[in-house]
């Protein structure tokens, strides 16, 4: 975000029913219990894959590394896997979005294909503004609990606000982020989210555009069984 004030209002409203801090620890013991039992999710059959890149965006605050796992199993349904390669995410400054701007142009050159954007939280946010940027190069985007429809609310918000020095990419951001892109999408949301207003998560009705709502913590979501089988069966189907 920029330092901006009236910028950062239209980011979060603290009108919104937001989680509260209560909601926010019981997504950390989720995420901790499912960390110490390290089950594997029993998903059953799902359709493999045929190929195409899939790229996939961390949430804020988390790299390549929290989406280690997920990307592992989409490689072995038969998908051309990346991450994104940048770090940490931030948020959307101004180096995320060359970053992933980049990461999308050399997977069009190289592959000769648009490619599918699976983004999880944040990472949702900078997949649907990839896909309006650049729509010829995007498949479909599939966004895991990702507050795209301004504004939102979070517990969360201290800790973005104190980050807002680096976001001065965010401007231009807001209006690509807002408006649904161009390409297939798919959102995944949980009415029990812990870390964002789960309103803000779900997109307008329109053709070609899907909201699931999923009884799973936010931190969870990428371990479910059935968030897996919608990724699995939506990247299989050909737009």
């Amino acid at each position: 975000m920029s330092a901006n004030p009236h910028e950062h209002a239209r980011i979060f409203d603290r009108s919104l029913p937001a989680p509260s801090w209560r909601d926010l620890v019981g997504e950390g013991r989720a995420l901790l219990r499912a960390h110490l039992r390290r089950l594997r999710p029993i998903i059953g059959p799902v359709p493999r894959g045929d190929g195409h890149p899939v790229i996939v965006l961390p949430p804020f605050f988390c790299s390549d590394g929290m989406t280690r796992g997920f990307r592992a199993w989409l490689a072995a349904l038969g998908y051309a896997v990346q991450g994104w390669g940048s770090g940490v995410n931030l948020g959307p400054n101004a180096m995320a979005v060359a970053a992933v701007d980049r990461l999308l142009r050399h997977s069009a050159e190289t592959t000769g294909q648009p490619a599918s954007l699976v983004g999880y939280s944040l990472g949702g946010v900078l997949a649907r503004a990839l896909a309006n940027a650049h729509p010829e190069r995007v498949r479909r985007v599939i966004t895991v609990c990702s507050p795209f429809r301004l504004p939102t609310a979070s517990p969360l918000e201290p800790i973005y606000r104190a980050l807002a020095p680096l976001h001065s990419g965010e401007r231009p951001l807001l209006a690509q982020l807002t408006a649904p892109p161009p390409v297939p999408t798919v959102a995944i949301y949980t009415p029990n989210d812990g870390v964002v207003a789960w309103r803000s998560c779900i997109d307008e009705p329109g053709p070609e555009r899907e909201n699931i709502a999923i009884d799973c913590p936010h931190t969870t979501m990428l371990a479910n069984p059935r968030a897996l089988r919608v990724i699995a069966e939506r990247l299989a189907t050909r737009p």
